[in-house]
């Protein structure tokens, strides 16, 4: 069948793929106990409840109820089908699956990504190449004057448009490449006759990368005269400028190593920390910090520290990032270097360990706002204003703790009394702040805790499905859901499967049996096997203990209504039946 994937393709992936390995590459994960333990990328969350299980392969969250397997992760953290999330996988690890047809839908994006990523990379490596030539003698000479070394130059594929209008446009339609795509990826710039011209000449260019190491984007820089300074690709269907950080792909495992992601406003300012043997370092895209950057960064650390110029753009700037690092619950602290420095001017003179001690004597934002921005008032009116600017500082701050102590400390500064803060805080948190909308209140859930047990320990101790089935114990199932589920376990037992709950929890329809299943899998310890038995014969019972209850009841019920009827045959066979089901239930326990 065209477009199916072999199932032994897909197990092969879910054998091999290491979950935690895979959301690491995502968000920060801690060891806890048997679980690995992070914010939830899903929702807004003060504590940390996002769990994710290495042995049983699954991901749950606490808070919002998402969960799954590695597949259900990356179907969902980056907008995929299924079947793009298993070949992403098997790309990533070397799988190869057979060729197949895309849905139209499917196929009108994937090509015009494909396209895109094809004609950006093939830029890439023309930019690179040119950097090497005569043609590049420019851009080499500039490097080699801000002290960049060759291997940086390699790690982040710098390289240079050449003068003229069409060098660009004439090497893409060597490699048959359709201009319209180099439009749309911002390379060209149309003319009305249908043809284009290169819109970077005579620039050092940086490609811009994403999470996975594609190149999305272009940013050049002007070498001598000429504006703008910088220009930077338009948005395209692979790049939306709030979205990304310069650096990040490159990045990641610095991050996570040092627990702290260093903020820079320039290419040359990461550049110069790289080059100086500081990589846990991004850089924005000549725009304020958006909440999908800061979402994008809470997905590596909790920690950040910002640099930005000492001017008034770059005092509001940094200003304008600290609600959003306080409302996502990030620790965060200002980086003000001497003299007004940047980055790249101050490890090129000072080196890297003086850079590292400007980080670590660096103010955390809170401190620098009751500092800079509410210290500065030295007149009433001052005061006032800055009283007024700070409510919707303070209200933004996420932690609870944290935001009692900002309260605090501002009154103290402003020499109001602290209730009065907290009266204008909380009135202002009722009626100006719009909450972000919690996770959407699950249904209550009409499953049953034992069946719900039983399944968990069928898959926990497969060696007893045969007696599930042997003794027919899902036909005493109360819940249609759990009862299906039971019986698709016991049928790929059947068929010598292996029972995993990673291995088929993305199929579970019911979306309360999925979270109660996962919930209850993450949380579940491991008792000993004499243990385990005596759990899984006493839940066994409690199950048939209803199911005869329940039939005894419905017998009850209708021998009244045979009798009120006058119906005696009717009354005989149910006598008969209800007898029946006493000793059986009799015999079964024995």
């Amino acid at each position: 069948m065209k477009g199916y994937i072999p199932e032994d393709r897909i197990e092969e992936i879910r054998n091999r793929i290491n979950i935690v390995d895979l959301v690491s590459e995502y968000i920060t994960l801690k060891k806890a106990g048997r679980n690995y333990l992070g914010s939830c990328p899903f929702h807004k969350e003060k504590t940390p409840s996002f769990t994710v299980n290495a042995e049983k392969q699954i991901y749950h969250c606490f808070g919002c109820g998402e969960g799954g397997n590695a597949f259900s992760f990356l179907m969902k953290i980056n907008n995929m089908t299924f079947p793009e999330a298993v070949r992403h996988l098997a790309d990533k690890m070397g799988i190869v699956l057979p060729s197949r047809e895309f849905t139209p839908e499917e196929k009108s994006r994937h090509d015009l990504r494909e396209s895109l990523i094809r004609v950006n990379q093939l830029a890439a490596v023309f930019f690179a190449k040119t950097l090497r030539t005569a043609a590049g003698t420019r851009g080499r000479g500039y490097l080699e004057k801000r002290g960049i070394r060759p291997d940086i130059v390699d790690t982040f594929r710098l390289g240079y448009a050449p003068e003229g209008w069409r060098g660009l446009r004439d090497h893409l339609q060597r490699e048959k490449v359709a201009l319209k795509h180099a439009e749309q990826a911002g390379l060209l710039v149309a003319r009305g006759d249908g043809d284009g011209y290169d819109r970077f000449r005579g620039r050092l260019m940086f490609p811009i990368e994403d999470i996975n190491g594609n190149v999305i984007a272009f940013g050049g820089r002007i070498i001598g005269e000429g504006e703008p300074k910088y220009l930077n690709s338009p948005e395209s269907a692979l790049y939306v400028k709030g979205r990304h950080l310069y650096g990040l792909a490159r990045a990641k495992s610095a991050i996570r190593k040092d627990e702290t992601l260093i903020i820079v406003e320039g290419y040359f300012d990461l550049l110069a920390l790289w080059n100086a043997g500081i990589s846990n370092v991004v850089a924005t895209l000549g725009t304020a910090l958006t909440r999908e950057q800061v979402d994008l960064i809470r997905r590596y650390t909790g920690s950040v520290a910002v640099t930005f110029d000492t001017d008034a753009g770059g005092k509001a700037a940094l200003e304008r990032s600290m609600s959003l690092f306080l409302e996502k619950g990030l620790k965060a602290r200002a980086v003000v270097l001497p003299d007004g420095k940047d980055p790249d001017e101050f490890v090129s003179r000072h080196g890297k360990d003086a850079f590292l001690e400007e980080i670590r004597r660096s103010r955390v934002l809170v401190d620098y706002y009751i500092d800079e921005v509410i210290g500065t008032g030295r007149t009433l009116d001052e005061r006032r204003d800055a009283w007024k600017a700070a409510l919707p500082f303070i209200a933004g701050i996420a932690d609870a703790v944290e935001r009692g102590q900002f309260m605090r400390r501002v009154a103290e500064r402003l020499g109001v009394d602290e209730t009065l803060v907290r009266q204008e805080v909380g009135r202002l948190e009722t009626s100006q702040r719009q909450p972000e909308a919690p996770p959407a209140p699950r249904a209550a859930s009409p499953i049953d805790p034992v069946e719900l047990s039983l399944i968990q320990m069928m898959i926990e101790s497969p060696a007893r499905i045969p007696e599930i089935d042997r003794d027919n114990v899902l036909a005493c199932f109360a819940s249609g859901a759990l009862k299906s589920l039971g019986e698709s376990i016991v049928e790929g037992h059947r068929r010598g499967q292996t029972v995993r709950l990673a291995d088929f929890i993305d199929r579970v329809d019911n979306q309360t049996v999925r979270e109660r299943l996962l919930e209850a899998t993450v949380s579940a310890g491991s008792p000993d096997g004499a243990l385990r038995d005596r759990i899984f014969d006493d839940t066994v019972r409690k199950i048939r203990q209803r199911w005869y209850k329940e039939k005894q009841r419905d017998l009850r019920i209708r021998l009244l209504r045979a009798q009120e009827a006058g119906d005696q045959d009717l009354c005989n066979r149910l006598l008969d039946e209800k007898e029946r089901l006493r000793h059986e239930q009799k015999e079964r326990e024995g």
